[in-house]
């Protein structure tokens, strides 16, 4: 699958608009009771990055993205302003934010995650692009130091190096930032000149793309 590690501009962004999604098939019997039935096991996020377009700069910005990447063609990072750190967006990532596994005594390679919701039917979501530099590791909530992990930031995969792989029953958390793997969802930009200084592209679809 073809993929760009470059962000979409992060200032067009920021005033976009979209976010999860879900497939329910729900089927009204004939007492009035529903059969509810999940067709994804993970939700699939999707956005409009026309609402961030307000100038002619904006328009040269989103045209040169859109055409390094060949349209629908090239996937590349997105960074989704209400969802990227594995806190709330308004607090500093911590290497105890999120428990991503227990170790074995063997085990060297752990995937990040980030769960949400806790007690009823929490979902774990695979983080596959963490943002360079960003992820924070510890063991049984003591902070590992970067020379003891290696972070693949196209991955998201987390190695222990030799000497300091996990003990049976620890627990390892992570703390990060993320990126989402996405495209455009289309292959034509409809372009609105304004005038001089302003334009617009009222639809700029883009959806998440699984890896």
């Amino acid at each position: 699958m073809l993929f760009h590690d470059v962000r979409f501009p992060t200032a067009i962004a920021r005033a976009s608009q979209g976010g999860p999604e879900r497939r329910t098939d729900v089927v009204t019997l004939g007492s009035g009771f529903e059969e509810r039935n999940a067709r994804w096991a993970d939700s699939r996020r999707t956005y409009n990055a026309g609402y961030g377009v307000k100038s002619i700069d904006d328009l040269h910005a989103v045209i040169g993205f859109f055409e390094e990447r060949r349209g629908r063609l090239t996937g590349f990072r997105w960074r989704d302003h209400a969802d990227w750190k594995s806190c709330p967006p308004t607090q500093a990532p911590t290497a105890t934010d999120q428990t991503i596994g227990t170790g074995n005594g063997t085990r060297a390679t752990f995937q990040l995650i980030k769960t949400y919701g806790s007690a009823f039917a929490p979902w774990a979501r695979t983080i596959a692009k963490p943002v360079a530099g960003t992820v924070l590791i510890a063991v049984n909530g003591v902070p590992k130091p970067a020379t003891s992990v290696a972070i693949d930031p196209a991955t998201g995969l987390v190695t222990f190096l030799a000497g300091h792989i996990p003990t049976a029953g620890s627990t390892i958390t992570a703390g990060f930032e993320f990126d989402v793997p996405v495209r455009f969802d289309t292959d034509k930009l409809d372009i609105s000149l304004q005038g001089f200084t302003h334009g617009a592209i009222p639809n700029i679809p883009i959806i998440e793309i699984r890896l």
